[in-house]
């Protein structure tokens, strides 16, 4: 499942920096815009306490996490819709993922440049808006002219476009976004189909400085960034950059060490990838014991025989039926057999829709 999630925001607010630690991938980092050009790509683990829990309680021979792709796109700057600062391939390589991570700085640095030569997170988020914002409506507008002529006639589908297109534009001509509009399951399949850029739904990260690490809300930025995200009904989150990726060198007993030192109790990459995982429409299911525990991604909305098919093929193809556990369940009662005595083991069949934590042993046929 290849979806990936996009970290955007202006040059030298932390980017690559986050991506580093959260990929340990080595990105390219420098104190000028466009250190990076092409965008970076990198696997990430999701970390997932219930995957120690079950190995603790069901032991398999491995222990093997879900992963998904993080994108390390470059500095967008004021006129990327208009082709500055080789923004019409930055824009581009947005508009191949699935969900975006705008990191936002929320420290001072005097030896740190800000492309626009003051701290100011709520301007620096909508500058990068603002020209996503303008690439979707020139797109709404050259499609627009298209869809009217046809829609004319007798052109279902395109008189459908056109009422979604219709809908979008003052939107975006008043600067919002179009992930902000409501819209009806037909509705939502138009836009989709629609690839803007505003679309996509966004996590807001405020890189803060290490000093604020233990509490996000001593920062002066981060309440800003927060109820810039509430009015959007976005997330926003506080990550101090360049502490994490300190971090994500260490052992584990360093690790530690260092996250006590701090009065923190997990990195916040940890929240990061959690918060970025879940903005994808991302959940996990899990099978244990034997050659290994396992975690699975799957989309929200999946049924038990699509999951299997996440396995295999033929897992899909032969589905005869899905036992299934809560994870809560086997957390309380501490065995499958437990859990089968208290009548919490269920046999689902195809239309049984996943939920996030399900442990399962797929049945099938082929």
């Amino acid at each position: 499942m290849s979806l990936t999630a996009g970290i955007v925001g202006l040059p030298n607010v932390g980017k690559s920096t986050l991506f580093n630690a959260i990929t340990k991938a080595g990105a390219e980092m420098a104190n000028y815009p466009f250190a990076t050009i092409d965008p970076n790509v990198g696997m990430v683990e999701v970390p997932d306490s219930r995957l120690d829990r079950i190995q603790e309680l069901i032991p398999a021979k491995k222990v093997v996490p879900t992963t998904f792709e993080f994108t390390d796109i470059a500095g967008i700057v004021k006129g990327a819709s208009k082709g500055e600062g080789l923004g019409n391939k930055f824009l581009e390589n947005i508009r191949q993922v699935d969900a975006i991570v705008h990191v936002v700085r929320a420290f001072d640095d005097d030896n740190i440049t800000h492309v626009s030569g003051k701290i100011d997170p709520i301007d620096d988020i909508e500058t990068i808006n603002l020209e996503l914002g303008l690439s979707d409506l020139e797109a709404v507008n050259k499609r627009l002219a298209k869809v009217e002529r046809a829609a004319k006639g007798s052109d279902k589908e395109a008189k459908e476009e056109l009422a979604v297109l219709t809908k979008i534009k003052p939107v975006l001509e008043d600067g919002g976004a179009v992930r902000t509009i409501d819209f009806d399951e037909d509705e939502t399949k138009v836009v989709k189909g629609l690839f803007l850029l505003t679309s996509k739904p966004v996590l807001y990260v405020a890189n803060i400085a290490e000093d604020d690490m233990a509490d996000p809300e001593n920062s002066k930025y981060f309440k800003l960034i927060q109820d810039y995200a509430a009015k959007e009904g976005a997330e926003a989150i506080a990550v101090a950059a360049e502490a994490e990726e300190e971090i994500a060198e260490l052992d584990d007993d360093e690790k530690q060490d260092f996250l006590e030192a701090e009065g923190v109790e997990e990195p916040g990459l940890n929240r990061l990838i959690r918060a970025s995982y879940h903005l994808l429409g991302l959940e996990t299911f899990f099978t244990a014991g034997g050659k290994e525990t396992r975690a699975w991604t799957y989309k929200t909305g999946t049924k038990a025989p699509q999951a299997a098919g996440i396995i295999h093929s033929d897992f899909e193809r032969g589905f005869i039926r899905a036992e299934v556990m809560a994870f809560d369940d086997l957390d309380q009662f501490k065995t499958e057999a437990a859990v089968k005595e208290a009548g919490k083991l269920r046999v689902e069949g195809k239309d049984y829709v996943m939920e996030d934590g399900d442990i399962v042993e797929f049945r099938f046929n082929v």
